[in-house]
């Protein structure tokens, strides 16, 4: 496993490198600057910096506001609140009105851990991805957010980047070309496909191993666009054999509710969605919610050979192991 990095700096340091291209990029926050990692930014381009204060729903109207001004508004909140408290002027104001907004969604997930509920984001991606015109973005690594990030900048519509604060290792190449609504194969497997994204994706590399270790080819997918979906590559690992889907997200609506969505209407196989149950999380740190849920490369791998046993006992013929 190589070092851990915390995305949240190749966010920043992306988003400078636009905006001293691109005088139309702007920062807007809530008191986030600090937490966005975004002092840099501030500190180079100090008039592109809007900091509306701890008010969510008035920072996403500002960047539909600064969007139809020509601007590229880049709006950065904890995404537990900025997607919780201003899902309305999501909805209005950047769907609907298909403003070229683009939402970074911060510390996703169970990232601040031991704050509890109120703080963790594990509803987002249901939320947003329901609301018709909005891209979804989840990268898994510093060169995906990278490349995220040019990609949301270059693409005229509104996008939902949820990024996280906890460090991850590198996955992708530096010149890793990124493509909005296209998945990439991280590993080839003939027994059952993981199907992953953002910090997830680590771990999915992860008990593919194990389960290579035990005699199990287990394909990996890195799914960084939950909408649009890649469904030709859902499809395709769908004709292959089950799937387990992996997430830092309720199993409510997520990139499992989304695979599931395609696989259930074009080629219907059995499935695993892991993720965290639909209830409120226990009081605990990041690592502790991960292992208290299963979300560990064991917890996945004993999740996937689980299923392709299922699948050996119920229809031999049709899964036969490669």
């Amino acid at each position: 496993m190589s070092a851990l990095h915390d995305c949240r700096q190749a966010f920043s340091d992306t988003l400078v490198a636009l905006a001293a291209a691109d005088p139309r990029i702007v920062a807007v926050v809530n008191d986030s600057i600090g937490s966005s990692n975004l002092k840099e930014f501030k500190n180079r381009f100090p008039g592109r910096m809007v900091n509306v204060g701890i008010a969510e729903q008035n920072m996403v109207g500002v960047g539909a506001g600064l969007a139809n001004g020509g601007l590229i508004p880049f709006v950065c909140g904890a995404s537990c609140f900025l997607t919780g408290r201003a899902t309305e002027q999501v909805k209005v104001d950047l769907g609907y009105s298909r403003s070229n907004v683009k939402l970074c969604g911060m510390s996703s997930g169970v990232a601040y851990g031991e704050l509890g509920p109120t703080h963790h984001s594990i509803e987002d991606l249901a939320w947003i991805r329901a609301i018709a015109n909005m891209t979804v973005i989840v990268p898994a690594d510093p060169s995906e957010t990278a490349a995220a990030v040019r990609a949301a900048a270059a693409y005229d519509g509104p996008v939902f980047l949820r990024l996280s604060r906890m460090p991850v290792p590198d996955l992708l190449p530096p010149d890793y070309v990124f493509e909005i609504g296209r998945a990439r194969r991280m590993r080839e497997g003939s027994d059952v496909t993981l199907i992953a994204n953002g910090t997830m994706l680590c771990r999915a590399m992860e008990a593919a191993a194990l389960l290579e270790a035990g005699g199990i080819h287990a394909a990996v997918l890195n799914m960084p666009t939950v909408r649009p979906l890649d469904r030709n590559a859902i499809i395709e690992a769908a004709a292959a054999g089950p799937i387990v889907t992996v997430e830092e997200h309720t199993v409510v609506g997520g990139l499992g509710g989304a695979v599931a969505e395609v696989v259930v209407q074009s080629h219907p196989v059995r499935m695993r969605i892991l993720g965290f149950p639909a209830e409120f999380a226990p009081t605990g740190s990041a690592a502790f919610l991960f292992e208290h849920f299963g979300l560990t490369a064991e917890g996945i791998r004993h999740a996937a050979a689980q299923l392709v046993e299922e699948c050996e006992n119920v229809a031999p013929e049709t899964h036969p192991r490669r």
